[in-house]
C-alpha cells in the first residue's frame, strides 16, 4: 500500500502542476466545450470552458504509475485504459475542431470499442489465470462463465464505458464518483497492482481541483472513456466485475435512466419519464444545484462502497 499511496502522491503532483499549464493552451487553441441547447439553462454559461481535459488524466496517470511498472496486468490496465482514452480523444477533435457536433459516428466508435475491448479480453483470455470466474458479491462462492466469458467481458467493458461517459455531465461528477470507486478497488486489490490504481486515484485527485465547480477544465470524452475503461479494466482483472453493480450502482442507474427515457417516450408517444436524461440533469430541473446534485452523488457511491467491502 506503501508503493501506491507514493504513486498517487506523484500522479496528483503532476497534475497540480500540468493543469495551469495546459488549460491556457486548450484554451488559446479554442478547444471550448459547446452546450447542448435543450440542457439546463444555467449550463450555456459552460460554453467554451476548455475541454479534452482527459490527457491530463492519462498523463499524470502515466507518470504516477510507470515508476512501479511491475508485471504484465499493469500493462494491460495501462493499455486499456490508454485506448479508450484515445477513442474518446478523436471523438472530441471531431466535435471541436471540425465541428461535426456528433463526434465519431455510432458505428465508428462501437468498432474501435470492440478492437480495444477484444484485445483486453483476449490478453486475459489467454493468461495464466482462470479470469472466467468472476467472484460473487455476499457469497463465498464464484460463478464460472465458461465459454460465455469472452461476449460477457466484452458486454461488462463497453456498458461500464458508455455509463461513466454518460455520467459525465457536471462539473466534478464522473471524476469525484470514479474516485470513489477507484479507491474501492484499491483497498481489496491485491499488493501486485495497488500502485497503478493509486497513480489512477492520484491523477483524478489533481484534475478534481480544477474540475469541481465552476469548472476550469472539462475532461471530455478523453477522460470519461478513458475512466471506463479503467474501471472496468480494474474490475475484470481482479475477477469483480459483478461488484460494479454494487460499487458503480450511479453509473448504471445513468443508463437506466436514459434508456427508460427512450422507451417511455416512444411507447407513450412523446411523453417524459424523467424532467431530462441521463438521472443528473432530472435532479437539476427538479431545482437541485448542481453542487447539490454531485455531492449527494458521490455520498451515494460511498455508501455502496462501504456494501460492497461487505459483501466481499
Amino acid at each position: 500500500m506503501e508503493t501506491a499511496i507514493i504513486a498517487a502522491l506523484i500522479a496528483c503532483f503532476i497534475n497540480l502542476v500540468l493543469c495551469p499549464l495546459i488549460i491556457p493552451v486548450l484554451r488559446r487553441v479554442k478547444f471550448g466545450q459547446n452546450v447542448r441547447d435543450d440542457g439546463p439553462a444555467d449550463h450555456i454559461r459552460k460554453t467554451g470552458t476548455p475541454t479534452m481535459g482527459g490527457i491530463i488524466i492519462i498523463s499524470g496517470f502515466l507518470g504516477g504509475s510507470l515508476w512501479f511498472f511491475q508485471n504484465s496486468y499493469s500493462l494491460i490496465l495501462i493499455f486499456i485504459t490508454l485506448a479508450f482514452g484515445f477513442i474518446g480523444f478523436l471523438d472530441d477533435y471531431i466535435k471541436v475542431v471540425k465541428k461535426r457536433s456528433l463526434g465519431l459516428r455510432v458505428k465508428q466508435k462501437l468498432l474501435l470499442q470492440l478492437l480495444v475491448g477484444g484485445v483486453f479480453v483476449a490478453f486475459l483470455h489467454l493468461s495464466a489465470n482462470d479470469y472466467r470466474i468472476f467472484f460473487v458479491p455476499f457469497m463465498e462462492e464464484y460463478i464460472n462463465t465458461g465459454f460465455l466469458f469472452i461476449p460477457v467481458a466484452l458486454f461488462i467493458i463497453l456498458g461500464t464505458v458508455n455509463s461513466v461517459n454518460l455520467t459525465d455531465g457536471l462539473d466534478g461528477l464522473a471524476g469525484s464518483v470514479t474516485l470513489i470507486v477507484t479507491v474501492f478497488f484499491l483497498i481489496v486489490a491485491g499488493r501486485e497492482i495497488t500502485p497503478i490504481i493509486g497513480a489512477f486515484a492520484g491523477s483524478l485527485l489533481g484534475f478534481l481541483v480544477f474540475n469541481v465547480h465552476p469548472a476550469k477544465v472539462f475532461m471530455g470524452d478523453t477522460g470519461s472513456l478513458a475512466l471506463g475503461g479503467f474501471v472496468a479494466g480494474i474490475a475484470l482483472i481482479l475477477q469483480m466485475p459483478l461488484f460494479l453493480v454494487i460499487v458503480g450502482l450511479v453509473y448504471v442507474l445513468e443508463t437506466l435512466s436514459v434508456i427508460l427515457q427512450v422507451v417511455y417516450f416512444k411507447k407513450t408517444g412523446g411523453k417524459r419519464l424523467f424532467k431530462m436524461a441521463p438521472l443528473h440533469h432530472h435532479f437539476e430541473l427538479k431545482g437541485l444545484p448542481e453542487t447539490k446534485v454531485t455531492a449527494l452523488f458521490c455520498i451515494f457511491t460511498i455508501i455502496m462502497c462501504l456494501i460492497g467491502f461487505l459483501s466481499v
